[in-house]
């Protein structure tokens, strides 16, 4: 396995210069590598264990079965049959693997450190105009966050450092809310497999363990009950207009809206029939949330009260959900059968469905900047162009093979609006980083088209009157 499950994007100037090195103390990496002979040791004590009970039960079996003839392989080469009772012990310890002196050196290592040339150096700063591009990497059994950096400009793209996970990446969310901290930070919010959220500094490098987490499973050992999800996190959402919240999509079927500072859910939503795997908060309204399930609904929440929000009926399984930031009563969702829809929440009905893939879209995204540019990938391994500028009309532009395999995640840049990072699962090639305004159709279309930086904050509904319509409960 080779896959790039998901990516995302960190905008310029958040990010520290010079991130911080974690450096052990020799006390620090004797005491981590006496906890890992203790935790190796226990291990191999309940292995043993397990193959005692295996050993006991399969006593047991013989008994009930001796009458039976046993089966005698004719071609033993390597003596199977005998190999648990050959002689000798087979032990895998730590002894010797590393000696740490006073001096805080290993003298099994006996090349001597190298000054870093200037280009290495230079590389480990983060220029203003950098990028950070966040991937969740998984190669064979090992789940890697890798911090990459892209300067458009210079061209340049390379990985300035990265992370072990534990656990198998599913979603990543930027955020730079820090509970600890009244100025804001530079972390990532990372969901996997289980059902704790994990959230690690990005301006610190070569750090073991994430700054904090969201969830906890329960234990009788320790007399502690469950926080947060059952179930592997789907997705993630922060709330960029309050920032201490953060919406969370599971495979138990529940949405939780995590309050940051505390550490602890503070609402949750259950009106779903299957795992909830897309969110995204309204761009100005901060108490919307909109939330995609594999029950084939689309759901908006105010979030002011749980339990009010409208649904819209889907052609299929969701799989993303997207705001029109442009023009903020509209958004589009994807399906796993290749459907795209856009949806006019003010009237609470479809403006159209189209036929986008082949199979499963996994990838739904629209430039920061440029209105109208729609960007889709699926598991066919296609990327598509839209111009979604019309509500009432969806027209394509172009599309391509990427040769990245079955594409798992899709992203435009917040910065350059035409710039997309695509990950996919080809074994030796499965990620890039791409200028969409290189193919001519592309550049034709939307290269003369005005740019609009949008402000993301909050604006009072007086400003808004049209978006002030009351939100109707849905039985």
């Amino acid at each position: 396995m080779n896959v790039i499950p998901c990516c995302t994007w960190v905008k310029r100037g958040v990010s520290a210069a010079v991130p911080d090195k974690v450096q052990l103390t020799a006390e620090e990496l004797a005491g981590i590598i006496k906890k890992t002979e203790s935790d190796l040791a226990e291990f191999e004590a309940n292995s043993d264990d397990d193959s005692d009970k295996e050993e006991a039960g399969c006593s047991n079996t013989n008994t009930d079965t001796k009458n039976e003839a046993p089966s005698k392989s004719t071609d033993d080469e390597f003596n199977f049959e005998n190999y648990d009772q050959e002689a000798g012990e087979i032990q895998v310890n730590m002894d010797g693997l590393a000696l740490i002196e006073k001096d805080g050196k290993d003298p099994y290592i006996t090349v001597p450190e190298s000054e870093d040339d200037d280009s290495e150096k230079e590389d480990e700063i983060i220029k203003p105009d950098d990028n950070l591009v966040l991937l969740g990497h998984v190669d064979r059994d090992a789940s890697i966050l890798e911090v990459y950096v892209y300067n458009e400009r210079e061209g340049s793209f390379y990985c300035h450092h990265d992370i072990f996970l534990p656990s198998f990446p599913l979603c990543l969310e930027w955020l730079s809310f820090d509970p600890s901290d009244a100025k804001p930070g530079n972390f990532v919010a990372i969901g996997n497999m289980t059902s704790v959220i994990e959230v690690w500094d990005l301006d610190i490098v070569d750090c073991l363990e994430p700054i904090f987490k969201l969830g906890c499973k329960p234990s009788k050992k320790h007399n502690r009950k469950r926080v947060g999800h059952k179930d592997a996190v789907l997705d993630l959402a922060w709330n960029i207009q309050l920032p201490h919240i953060l919406a969370s999509g599971s495979v138990d079927k529940t949405v939780l809206l995590w309050d940051i500072e505390k550490g602890v859910p503070d609402t949750k939503l259950d009106q779903f029939n299957e795992k909830v795997g897309a969110l995204q908060w309204h761009p100005k309204k901060s108490y919307m949330l909109l939330a995609g399930s594999e029950d084939k609904t689309a759901k908006l929440f105010d979030c002011r009260t749980s339990d009010t929000f409208k649904t819209w009926e889907a052609t299929g399984e969701v799989e993303r959900v997207l705001w029109n930031h442009f023009e903020p009563n509209y958004f589009f969702l994807s399906t796993k059968n290749g459907i795209i829809e856009c949806i006019d929440i003010r009237q609470g009905q479809h403006l159209w469905e189209i036929k986008g893939h082949e199979t499963e879209i996994t990838g739904l995204t629209l430039s920061s900047s440029c209105p109208g540019f729609l960007v889709t990938s699926s598991e066919d391994g296609v990327v598509k162009v839209w111009d979604a500028l019309s509500p009432q009309l969806l027209e394509p532009v172009w599309e391509t093979e990427t040769n990245l395999g079955a594409i798992q995640c899709l992203h435009l840049s917040p910065n350059s609006p035409f710039t997309i990072a695509v990950g996919g699962d080809h074994k030796s090639h499965n990620f890039k980083v791409w200028d969409l305004t290189e193919n001519s159709n592309v550049n034709e279309r939307f290269r003369s088209r005005r740019l609009i930086e949008l402000v993301q904050n909050e604006e009072s509904d007086a400003e808004n009157p049209e978006e002030t319509e009351e939100m109707e409960t849905d039985e």
